[in-house]
Order: C-alpha cells, then structure tokens, then sequence
C-alpha cells in the first residue's frame, strides 16, 4: 500500500532510521490506513526480546500487598522501565512454586528479572546465573553474590547506629526484634545490633525473631518483655515489626519513650504515623529499586548476563519521637 519495499516499511515502522521523509510518511499514512500492529510474538522470533521484564518477588501474596517495602519497590521499578516502553511481569513465588518460576524464566518469556526479598533456600541468584539470564537482586543474595548484580544498605552499620544511638541515650538494657533468620538483611541488622550491644558493654542475649510483619513484631516484643521486664531500648528490625513492637509496649504499660526507646528501621512513611512518631533508619528503598533496575537493562541492552556489580547505599537516621 505504501509503495515501498518490505525493508524500508520495516525500517519505518521501527524508528525511521535511513528512511527518507516520503517514504516514511507513506509508510504512516499505510499503518493508519490499516490499522496495522506489529506482531509481539513474531517480532521476538527476530528480536529475541520480549520487551518485558519480570520482578520476582518468592513471598506468599498477603505479604507483598501488606508492606510497605514492596509498594515502594514496584512504584520505582516502573518508574525506570516505563520510558523505556516495557512492561513489568510480577512473578510471585512461594517455595514450593520454585520449579514453575523457573520454568517461566528458563522458557526466555522475558528478557530479565530483578529479584527482591530472596531467602537462604530458594538459591535464585545460582539458578538464574546458570540460566545466563539478566538479572539484578535488590538486597544481597545468599549465594551467586560473585555472579549477579545486586544492590543494597548496609544493613549492619544501620542497625548500629540505631542501638549507638540508644546506648548514647543511656539506654542500658537494650533488646532485638530481629527479621527472619534465613534473609541476609535481617543476618546483616541482627550483626550490628550485637556488635554495638558489645562494645558497649551490655547485655547481648535479648534478640527474638521476627518475620518482617506486624503481627510477627507485636509477638517478639512482648516474647522479649517476658524475658527481661526491665527492657529500656529496642532496636527493630522493619517499621512494620515496630508497629507491633509499641502495640506490645502499650499493652504491657511501658511508655515509649520515657520507659522503653524504639528505634525501627525502613522509614517508608509509616513511621510518621505512629504513635509516639518513630525514630528509624532510613533504607532508601526506592533509589535501591531504581539503581538495580538500571543495572539489569544495561544487561539487556548489552546482551549479556549478569555480572557481579554491587552498590551499596549508606543508611542514614532519622529522629522522632520514639527515641
């Protein structure tokens, strides 16, 4: 319809690059005339893309629409993919979905995958290195960590400067509501909780697991309480577990701060919001989503694996009411 050869229609169609200018507004006014789309899954057969990218997140679904954490890192992964005109896959993957997530990507249904709250067992950054798949991990994997891209805090010096912070206070008790034992945040914050707690002098047998919930934090401080009554600071590892941590607090009429110091971690506004307002340390979560996010596409536009960049963001207090 447009009077020219295949190629030129073609080479018009996608960008306009050594086309000259009537050939290219005939080609236009074809398209409209038409009504013509190109193929998607013709087009991968040449381009071997897919123009998608996929946020693999292997945590149950209640979780990941409850907290904070992963509003904030799906808002900035979109927010660098949508320019680019490609559309973001959210893969949800429980443990035992592990094999039908890799299936997926082993299949190449997208063209990369950032990675966000790994756990020690799922081994994602092994598997996907092996696949030769891009891919960047927001926070540090278990194993791989030689092998892909990843971005993170440091998590030990943040959560040390949450109990310095405390012992400066005069804090002299000071206790641990950990994250889950098989996440390298929660190892990392748990670290520099313990390393503080030593230094100072203090007491260093007060930690309790949490799961990075609410409900999980609520049950290790008031499992803690239970253990030493005498409790004058907590350090917590997510914002969302401090919620619960001052709900025990208040529940067991202990005032926060005058009687007990909290301090969080996270600060992804939920901690304006409590009562008393809580002292955190900031995890810039959405500057982490981004930079991994640029990391994989420089993968992709390269066509090549993933290779071991690591960026580290320093963390940062943040001083309310709680402490």
């Amino acid at each position: 319809m447009a009077g020219v050869s295949r190629a030129t229609a073609s080479r018009a169609i996608n960008g306009g690059n050594r086309v000259s200018r009537p050939a290219r507004e005939a080609v236009e006014a074809a398209v409209r005339a038409l009504g013509y789309t190109p193929n998607p899954a013709a087009r991968s057969l040449v381009t071997r893309r897919t123009d998608s990218v996929a946020l693999v997140v292997p945590e149950p679904d209640e979780r990941v629409f409850s907290d904070p954490f992963f509003v904030h890192t799906l808002r900035s992964v979109n927010r660098v993919l949508a320019p680019r005109d490609l559309q973001l896959v959210l893969l949800l993957a429980r443990p035992d979905d592990e094999e039908r997530l890799l299936r997926y990507l082993r299949k190449r249904h997208v063209d990369g995958a950032i990675v966000v709250s790994h756990h020690r067992s799922d081994r994602l950054a092994d598997h996907l290195a092996d696949l030769e798949l891009p891919c960047a991990f927001v926070g540090r994997p278990w194993t791989g960590d030689d092998r892909v891209a990843y971005v993170d805090t440091d998590n030990e010096a943040g959560s040390r400067i949450a109990t310095e912070l405390l012992v400066s206070r005069g804090c002299r008790t000071i206790g641990h509501v950990a994250g889950p034992a098989d996440m390298t945040a929660a190892v990392d914050r748990r670290t520099g909780w313990h390393g503080a707690i030593a230094a100072a002098g203090l007491r260093d047998d007060l930690s309790a697991d949490g799961d990075f919930t609410e409900a999980g934090g609520e049950e290790a401080a008031a499992a803690l309480l239970e253990r030493c009554p005498e409790l004058d600071g907590l350090v917590v590892a997510s914002d969302l577990m401090a919620v619960g941590a001052l709900r025990a607090l208040e529940a067991a009429g202990r005032r926060v701060p005058r009687d007990v110091a909290v301090v969080g971690y996270d600060d992804l506004g939920m901690a304006e919001r409590t009562t008393p307002a809580l002292t955190t340390i900031r995890q810039p979560i959405g500057d982490m989503a981004e930079q991994a996010t640029r990391l994989l596409l420089e993968q992709i536009d390269d066509r090549r694996p993933s290779v071991a960049i690591r960026v580290v963001f320093p963390p940062r207090l943040v001083t309310r009411d709680s402490a």
